[in-house]
């Protein structure tokens, strides 16, 4: 499906900078938007994160000068809502899908190659596509216009929300779920309202994931798991995140939206990272640390904050020194108290001493 600059602009009411006849063919964010395709940037200080872009076309919020970025050719529709715009926009090429029980078994309109395997419990919606030799164990539930490719295994009670890919070879274990709407909220008079939950999730080839993992889906484009990673049990994953390839997620990690790895990245169990979090190629963080700053890559991590292996273990180093250097502290305190008394005492002569001894005595 392909619409011209000239009708999207017409649906969201803006106004276009730009050849009101290029085709477009689909919305996502920056980074994952092609060459064919809309974006968006709700804030103007962020320019830079249009650098690599391919968009044709950006949804701004006031004229920008995207021939900063590299952007020479590109159009820009403006308006004074981007994220409600940018919405509508997504809702065209990717329309959200009515919440409704469906009918039991296999949608007449999906499409199963003949080698797959589907137990007889399984519901399989509207516009979904099987590839070969694909297994799809008792209790799975896979949404509307999910694509799953060749040789892939989905174990019991697995749940895949609509619009969900994932390609060759991806094992998913029982009581997965996978793209549910991300926790995004705004407060409007004293409630909180959810925000706009368009996107999907997207797993690469030669992926599995163990049981009980959730990942939610993206804001508007991919939450992304790359080619080759392993996740263990109950793992959450949030919305718009993007994980690279061969990742290595030990149980219990928790990644806040809109975090990105690079390749061969190692969390090991219960770590947790903030939002908006970047790690580099080859980063390893250690059981329950908490990642609250982005990490170069080929580093070890430990603690809460995390921070370098070398770092931490001075750190703990000093920790373990701890009770000793308390009581060294009470000791010196003692011992103040003990010169500040005798410094402010009244000075006596010997003979007033020995008279208040005296006197001592005779009482």
């Amino acid at each position: 499906m392909a619409m011209q600059l000239r009708d999207l602009t017409s649906l969201v009411e803006g106004r276009l900078n730009g050849n009101a006849e290029v085709p477009c063919t689909g919305a996502n964010p920056p980074r994952e938007a092609t060459a064919t395709e809309i974006t968006m940037l709700d804030d103007p200080s962020r320019l830079d994160s249009l650098k690599d872009t391919l968009a044709t076309a950006v949804v701004t919020r006031s004229e920008l000068d995207l021939e900063s970025v590299g952007l020479h050719n590109a159009a820009q529709i403006i308006v004074d809502n981007p994220h409600q715009a940018f919405a509508k926009i997504v809702s065209v090429f990717r329309p959200p899908v009515e919440c409704k029980v469906p009918s039991q078994g296999i949608d007449s309109t999906a499409v199963i190659h003949d080698s797959a395997e589907v137990h007889p419990t399984a519901t399989i919606g509207m516009g979904v596509s099987i590839g070969a030799r694909t297994r799809i164990m008792p209790g799975v539930s896979v949404g509307p216009f999910t694509q799953v490719g060749e040789d892939c295994v989905l174990h019991a009670n697995v749940t895949l929300y609509e619009y969900t890919t994932l390609a060759d070879r991806v094992i998913i274990h029982a009581g997965t779920v996978i793209g549910c709407t991300g926790f995004g909220y705004r407060q409007e008079g004293g409630r909180h309202l959810p925000t706009a939950q368009l996107g999907y999730v997207a797993i690469e080839s030669d992926v599995e994931l163990g049981a009980s993992v959730t990942i939610d889906r993206g804001t508007y484009g991919a939450t992304r798991i790359g080619e080759g990673t392993k996740i263990d049990n109950q793992v959450m994953i949030g919305h718009n995140c993007q994980i690279g390839k061969h990742n290595l997620l030990c149980s219990q990690v928790g990644i806040a939206g809109s975090c990105t790895t690079g390749d061969y990245v190692i969390l090991a169990g219960q770590v947790g990272l903030k939002d908006h979090i970047e790690l580099g190629d080859g980063t390893i963080v250690g059981a329950q640390a908490g990642v609250m700053d982005n990490c170069p890559g080929n580093e070890v991590y430990l603690g809460s904050p995390a921070t370098p292996q070398r770092d931490q273990m001075q750190i703990m180093a000093v920790q373990r020194k701890l009770p000793e250097m308390r009581r060294e502290i009470k000791k010196l305190r003692r011992e103040l108290t003990r010169l500040e008394q005798q410094q402010n005492a009244p000075d006596a002569g010997p003979n007033e001493s020995k008279a208040t001894s005296e006197d001592k005595r005779a009482a």
